[in-house]
């Protein structure tokens, strides 16, 4: 092996800086995978591993993909949240393999949301809670 150079010295710097700055970059899209115990029993595992490979074949790196707990609306899962800067997530329901390519292609990375595998999010049950009056 022949000795390191100044110039090799510069090149892997400048190659772990860009890295780094991709890595720490915000993200332009987050894919979340809903992974609660009745997201994981109805698919999510095989859900994340789809969009992970095809995240990886997109080569952007902009995409964050997550992990979360349940949206507490276990009949519909495994649910996806897709959240684009500047717009309103949007939650897809019944996520299989052969859905989620079709969302990561059209709705990721094309920006056209597919409302045939949306569904609405219950805003919480605030009638529950008691008010203190003073």
């Amino acid at each position: 092996m022949g000795k390191i150079t100044i110039e090799d010295l510069q090149r892997i710097k400048e190659k772990t800086l860009h890295e780094t700055a991709l890595r720490h970059q915000q993200p332009n899209v987050r894919v979340t995978v809903h992974m609660g115990d009745c997201g994981i029993s109805a698919g999510a595992r095989e859900v994340m591993n789809a969009v992970i490979e095809e995240l990886g074949k997109s080569g952007r790196h902009d995409i964050h993909v997550l992990a979360s707990d349940c949206l507490g609306i276990c009949e519909t899962e495994p649910n996806i949240t897709v959240a684009v800067a500047g717009q309103n997530p949007v939650v897809y329901q019944k996520m299989n393999a052969e859905k989620i390519r079709q969302v990561f292609e059209r709705h990721v990375l094309n920006n056209e949301v597919l409302t045939e595998h949306t569904v609405e999010v219950p805003e919480p049950d605030n009638s529950t809670q008691t008010s203190k009056e003073a």
